[in-house]
Order: structure tokens, then C-alpha cells, then sequence
């Protein structure tokens, strides 16, 4: 971090599992649109790299620790305090998945991430939300999905998280409507990222064909962020498949998904 004048408060964006997926592009949006950036990770490697690839004009932090661990999530706010830094918008896109039947997957699993999709993202905005409204400016970002929209077989634990995310993040909106801050439910659907991979996802043949890449999620939940938007749906597929969850009955909307999670 660079030098600056003592007592001068410094404005970041704080983002969350930044070092890979939609997180590490909107980590280079945000960058790219001047926002010194707190970055959040575990793996250290990564968060030494990546400070190669952002602009040079910004400053960066980068922090490694494991969002379950809530003590790990005081000493963000800590830091934030010590170095009279304001995080002026806060991206909450950390998140874990899972797949397969709910009662043969470890109950760790899908612990940690409920730990993580629900408790980390609600404690860190329960931290930084205040000091936004107190000074009128700033906003969240919560990475959502559209398995917000519809029950999730075999995935059952994730799209529950971020049914729960969604809701949240609709709730605070009307909270502070009226105030200059900007709420944003991010509900991609299934992205280029190792995020299948990583949470064993086994996709219908036609379901991979729709596949976004990344770097096109994060630019246009940037903008629609910054324009205000409250529930942002990347992709005229995905806008599709959430319309159509809320025409379709909720047991058929069931039986679609299970298709498409390959089952």
C-alpha cells in the first residue's frame, strides 16, 4: 500500500474469492474504472500475482484467510479501521457449491458453505453497510445466481444460499432506498469458471452450450451495478430461464433443473 497522509481516508473496493472466476474479472473491471482494491483470497500465490496484472495507478491490498473462520472477517474490519480506509462498495462473491444427493454429501461440505455463501456475505455487509449509509455514498454487490429463482435437486444446499442471498439483498435495497447507495443482486447462471469443477457440477450436454465466460459477466454486472439496478441477469439466456421460473409451477421448475443438473 502506498504512502498517504495521516487521518486522510482512502476509498476501496473490497472483493471477496478475487483471485480466480467472475471475482478476479470484476477485481480487473473495478480496476480498470480506477478503484483501489482490498483483495480477499486464500490462495497466497495468486494474491501475490495478480497485483501484476492490475493497473499500476490503483492501490492494492490483498489479504489471505478463509471466510468461514468469522474471527478472520474481524480482522478485515481491524485493518480497515487502523489504515482510515472507507470501503466504498463491497463485492461479495466468494461462494462454494456442491453436487449430488443431499443425503450421501458430507455435512462439512455443505456447512462450510452455507458458512460461506450466507453467513460470511451477511457479516461482512453487517460490518460495512453502516459507514456507507452514515456517509451517503457507496454500495454492495452480492454474487447470486439464477438458481436463486428455483429449487435446486442436487444442488440442493447451493440454490437454497442463494435463494437466501437474493432475498437479503432485496431487502436491503428498500432499506436504504432514497439514499445514494447501490444494492445489487449479481444472478449469473452457469459460467466458464472452476467453479463447476470445483463443486463436481455434472451439466446436461445442452446446459454447457450456454455456458458465459467470465469477463463478460463482470462487465455488464459493473455497469448495471453502477447504474443502480437491484437484481442484475447477465446473458439473454439467463433472463429467459428466470422468466420462465416465475411463470412455471415450482414442482415442474424442479423436474426441469434436475434434468439439467444431469440427472
Amino acid at each position: 500500500m502506498k504512502e498517504g497522509g495521516k487521518g486522510v481516508e482512502k476509498k476501496f473496493t473490497l472483493i471477496t474469492g478475487a483471485t480466480s472466476g467472475i471475482g478476479w474479472e470484476l477485481s480487473k473491471v473495478f480496476g480498470k474504472h480506477g478503484h483501489n482494491l482490498l483483495i480477499i483470497g486464500r490462495n497466497e500465490e495468486k494474491l501475490k500475482s495478480i497485483r501484476d496484472e492490475l493497473p499500476k495507478e490503483i492501490e492494492i491490498i490483498t489479504l489471505k484467510g478463509d471466510l468461514k473462520d468469522a474471527t478472520f472477517i474481524e480482522r478485515i474490519k481491524k485493518m480497515v479501521e487502523k489504515e482510515d480506509i472507507f470501503i466504498e462498495f463491497l463485492v461479495n462473491n466468494a461462494g462454494l457449491g456442491s453436487f449430488g444427493e443431499f443425503q450421501y454429501i458430507d455435512k462439512d461440505v455443505d456447512l462450510n458453505m452455507i458458512d460461506i455463501n450466507v453467513r460470511a456475505l451477511t457479516h461482512l455487509t453487517k460490518i460495512f453497510l453502516p459507514d456507507m449509509i452514515k456517509k451517503n455514498s457507496g454500495g454492495v454487490m452480492n454474487l447470486c445466481s439464477t438458481a436463486a429463482f428455483s429449487p435446486g435437486p442436487y444442488m440442493t444446499v447451493y440454490y437454497a444460499t442463494k435463494a437466501y442471498v437474493l432475498s437479503f439483498t432485496e431487502g436491503i435495497k428498500e432499506e436504504v432506498s432514497g439514499k445514494n447507495i447501490k444494492i445489487s443482486a449479481i444472478c449469473p447462471g452457469p459460467t466458464k469458471t472452476a467453479f463447476q469443477s470445483t463443486a463436481k457440477v455434472k451439466k446436461a450436454e445442452f446446459a454447457k452450450k450456454t455456458l458465459m465466460k467470465p469477463e463478460e459477466v463482470a462487465e455488464i454486472s459493473y455497469k448495471e451495478f453502477m447504474k443502480g439496478k437491484t437484481v442484475v441477469v447477465p446473458g439473454l439466456n439467463n433472463k429467459f430461464l428466470v422468466a420462465g421460473s416465475k411463470i412455471l409451477p415450482r414442482k415442474c421448475l424442479s423436474k426441469i433443473i434436475c434434468k439439467v443438473n444431469g440427472k
